[in-house]
C-alpha cells in the first residue's frame, strides 16, 4: 500500500470518525480500530485530513493496533479475587451473591487458604507468565484482594494468610468495614494491605438505610470512624454505590469524602447481577446529571484547597482515552479483565472469571482445592472462554461504535443475569459514552491531570505524535 495515495475514509486510507463533545469548536476524531484519537478545531478538519497527516498515521497504525490486541487477547491473570468466606453480616439489597449463599455458605480454615494461596503463588509466578512481570522487576508480586461477601468474617483465616504470605502477595481487602476496629487497622495498615471501605451516603439516615445488617441496622458510626483513622493512608478508597436511593446525594458524598481527605474513591452504578440490583437500579439520565455534578464538584474543591478526590472509576476510563494501556481497572474494554487479568475463587474453591460470576453457576470454570484443577486449566474452561473471548466486533450497535475501545459493553456478568446473552451493549450504555465526552472535555481544556492519580504520567508514555503540541491533539 502506498501511503502517498491514502485518503481518509476511502480505499485504503483509514476510517475517521467525528464525534461531538459539547464544545462549538473543537471536535474529536477517531479511528476506533486503534483507538487513536485527536481533538481538532473544527477549521482545522481539512487540515487533519491532509496526506501528511494519513501518511504519518498509516506509517504508525499498525504498532498501534499490535498495542491494543496485546491490551486485549495477550495478557495473563496477575490477581486473584477470593471470598475466604460466603457469608455476611449484612443484607445490601443490591448484593451480586445469593441470599442463600450470604446466609448459609462456606468459610475457609486456615489449612484451605494456605493450600490456595501456595497453589496461586505458584501459578501466578511460573515461567510462562513473567512477561506480566512489569520491566522483569525481581520483587513484582501477584496481587490477592479479599472480597465478599464480608471477608472480615473470617478475619482470623485472612490475617493469618497476610501474615504467612506477604513476601509473596500484594494484599487488599473490601469490606463493609462493620468490623474494622483500632486493632485490625492497626493490623492491615502495618502490613501494607489496600483498604476499601462501602459507603452509600454522606448523612447517617441515608447510608443506614441502603446498606444494612439481617436486623435492618446500619454500621454509619463505624464507618466514619473508621475512615477517619484511615486518613492519610495511601492505600485506602472509598466504594459509593449508585442506586435509586442515592443518585442525587452524589454530590454530597464527594463534599464529604473530600472533607475526610480521602483521596480515591469510587461511584459505582449497581451491578444488576440479582434481582435486587436490577429492581434498585437508577434512571441513566439523573445518574448522567448527579454524576458529572460530583465531577464537577471534586474538581471545583481540588482548585480550591488543592487536595485531590479521585473518582477511580471515572479516572479509568479518562486513562483509557489518554493511554489505553495505562488503565487500572479493565472492565472497560472487551474482552474485559475477567479470566484475562484476574479470577475469583469462592469459599469453597469453584473458579469464577470474576466476584461478578460467583452467583452464576454457567460460568463455573474449576475448583482450584481439586488437583486436577488450576486457574490455568480454569483459563481454558469453555464457560471461561466465552468471557475471555468476547468480542465487542460481534456486537450491535457497539462493533460499528467509535468509543468501542473506550467503553467494552460491560459487565457480562450482569449482561448475561438481565438478558441471558453477553452479546448485548451493556445496559448503561448511554451512561458511559456520557463520561466519555466529559473526559474529552477535559483534555480539550487541559484539565485531565486534576482527575487522574498523581503517578499516571510515570504510569504511561507516549506512542504516537503527530502535530499539535499535546499528544493526542491537533
Amino acid at each position: 500500500m502506498n501511503n502517498d495515495t491514502c485518503y481518509a475514509n476511502t480505499g485504503h486510507g483509514p476510517l475517521f470518525s467525528f464525534i461531538d463533545i459539547g464544545l462549538k469548536d473543537k471536535v474529536v476524531l477517531i479511528e476506533a480500530e486503534t483507538a487513536f484519537w485527536s481533538i481538532i478545531k473544527v477549521d482545522a478538519v481539512p487540515e487533519v485530513l491532509s496526506k501528511d497527516f494519513i501518511k504519518n498515521f498509516n506509517n504508525e497504525r499498525q504498532s498501534l493496533l499490535t498495542e491494543m490486541n496485546h491490551l486485549r487477547f495477550g495478557l495473563k491473570p496477575t490477581a486473584v479475587y477470593i471470598n475466604p468466606t460466603d457469608r455476611c453480616n449484612f443484607n445490601c439489597s443490591y448484593c451480586y451473591l445469593p441470599e442463600d449463599l450470604r446466609k448459609n455458605g462456606e468459610k475457609m480454615t486456615n489449612e484451605t487458604l494456605f493450600k490456595i494461596l501456595d497453589k496461586v503463588h505458584g501459578e501466578l509466578t511460573a515461567k510462562e507468565n513473567q512477561k506480566e512481570n512489569p520491566k522483569g522487576n525481581s520483587n513484582f508480586k501477584p496481587q490477592i484482594i479479599f472480597h465478599g461477601s464480608e471477608p472480615l468474617l473470617a478475619q482470623d483465616v485472612v490475617f493469618s494468610a497476610i501474615e504467612n504470605f506477604s513476601s509473596k502477595f500484594r494484599f487488599g481487602i473490601q469490606t463493609n468495614a462493620s468490623l474494622l476496629n483500632e486493632r485490625s487497622i492497626e493490623f492491615l495498615t502495618k502490613h501494607g494491605v489496600g483498604i476499601g471501605i462501602s459507603l452509600d451516603a454522606a448523612d447517617e439516615e441515608s447510608a443506614n438505610d441502603i446498606r444494612k445488617n439481617w436486623e435492618s441496622h446500619g454500621a454509619y458510626d463505624n464507618i466514619v470512624k473508621s475512615i477517619d483513622a484511615l486518613k492519610g493512608y495511601p492505600a485506602f478508597n472509598v466504594i459509593t454505590t449508585i442506586t435509586q436511593k442515592n443518585v442525587n446525594k452524589l454530590v454530597e458524598m464527594v463534599e464529604f469524602l473530600h472533607s475526610k481527605r480521602v483521596g480515591i474513591a469510587m461511584l459505582n452504578p449497581v451491578r444488576c447481577t440479582q434481582k435486587g440490583g436490577d429492581q434498585i437500579k437508577a434512571d441513566e439520565q439523573l445518574m448522567i446529571k448527579y454524576f458529572t455534578a460530583a465531577l464537577d464538584k471534586s474538581y471545583e474543591l481540588y482548585k480550591k484547597t488543592g487536595h485531590k478526590l479521585v473518582i477511580a472509576n471515572f479516572a479509568n476510563v479518562l486513562a483509557g482515552i489518554i493511554a489505553p494501556t495505562g488503565r487500572r481497572l479493565m472492565c472497560d474494554i472487551s474482552p474485559c479483565g475477567g479470566g484475562r487479568c484476574f479470577v475469583a475463587i469462592a469459599a469453597n474453591g469453584d473458579i469464577f472469571p470474576c466476584s461478578e460470576f460467583i452467583g452464576i453457576r454457567e460460568y463455573l470454570s474449576g475448583n482450584i482445592l481439586q488437583d486436577k484443577d488450576s486457574i490455568a486449566t480454569a483459563i481454558n474452561h469453555p464457560a471461561m472462554k466465552s468471557i475471555t473471548t468476547r468480542s465487542i466486533e460481534k456486537i450491535d450497535p457497539c462493533k460499528t461504535c467509535s468509543i468501542r475501545h473506550f467503553c467494552g459493553a460491560a459487565c457480562p456478568a450482569e449482561l448475561a443475569s438481565v438478558h441471558g446473552s453477553i452479546s448485548v451493549p451493556s445496559i448503561y450504555c448511554k451512561f458511559i459514552e456520557e463520561q466519555i465526552r466529559y473526559a474529552f472535555r477535559l483534555i480539550a481544556n487541559g484539565e485531565e491531570d486534576a482527575f487522574l492519580w498523581n503517578s499516571w504520567k510515570e504510569e504511561t508514555e507516549e506512542t504516537l505524535f503527530i502535530t499539535g503540541q499535546v499528544p493526542g491533539k491537533f
